[in-house]
C-alpha cells in the first residue's frame, strides 16, 4: 500500500524483543511514522488526482481510527492505571482524539472536489503532528520509566489492531 519515496527514510519497524515480540511504544511510533508519510504523500498530490486523493485520505482516516481505538481501549487505560502522574497527559490525548475523530468523520463524508476537503486533511495532519509530538516527547519517555509490561501491552495492541482490520 505504502510507496517509499525515499528509501533511506524507511518506516521505523516496531522494536522486536528477544522473543520477537513488539513493545507497545514502538508499535505506536511505527503507526505515527506511517501516517506522517501518508500525509506527506497527500500534500504532494495535485488537484487532478481526485481518485488517488480520496483513496489515500480514506486510508489515513482508517489508520488513524484503528490507532486511536487501540490506544483508547488498551494503551491509555494501562498507562492511566500506572500512576496519577499520567492523568493529565492521557486526558489531553483523549480530548485530542475526539477532535481528530470529528475531522475524520467530516473527511470520510466528503469528496476531494468539495469545499474545504484539502483544508480539513491539512488541519487533521497538523493536529496529529501536535499529538504525536506530545506523545513521543512527553508521554512515551515517562511510560518507558513506569512499571508496565510494554511487550505484553504491545501484543494485546497488535492483536486488537488485527481484529479491527479483519
Amino acid at each position: 500500500m505504502r510507496t517509499e519515496k525515499n528509501p533511506s527514510k524507511a518506516m521505523p519497524k516496531a522494536m522486536p524483543t528477544k522473543s520477537g515480540d513488539t513493545d507497545a511504544i514502538s508499535l505506536l511510533m511505527a503507526d505515527h511514522e506511517n501516517v506522517k508519510d501518508m500525509f506527506e504523500q497527500f500534500e504532494s498530490m495535485t488537484d487532478r488526482a481526485v481518485v488517488s486523493k480520496k483513496k489515500l485520505a480514506d486510508e489515513i482516516c482508517s489508520e488513524l481510527t484503528k490507532h486511536t481505538q487501540v490506544e483508547e481501549e488498551i494503551f491509555y487505560p494501562a498507562v492511566r492505571a500506572a500512576g496519577k502522574e499520567f492523568e493529565d497527559l492521557i486526558d489531553e490525548a483523549v480530548v485530542e482524539h475526539g477532535s481528530a475523530k470529528q475531522l475524520i468523520a467530516d473527511i470520510e463524508a466528503m469528496d476531494p472536489g468539495d469545499d474545504l476537503y484539502d483544508a480539513k486533511v491539512k488541519v487533521l495532519s497538523e493536529m496529529i503532528e501536535h499529538h504525536v509530538q506530545e506523545e513521543e516527547g512527553e508521554l512515551f519517555p515517562k511510560v518507558r520509566k513506569a512499571k508496565l509490561d510494554l511487550v505484553e501491552l504491545g501484543q494485546q495492541m497488535a492483536e486488537r489492531k488485527d481484529q479491527i482490520s479483519g
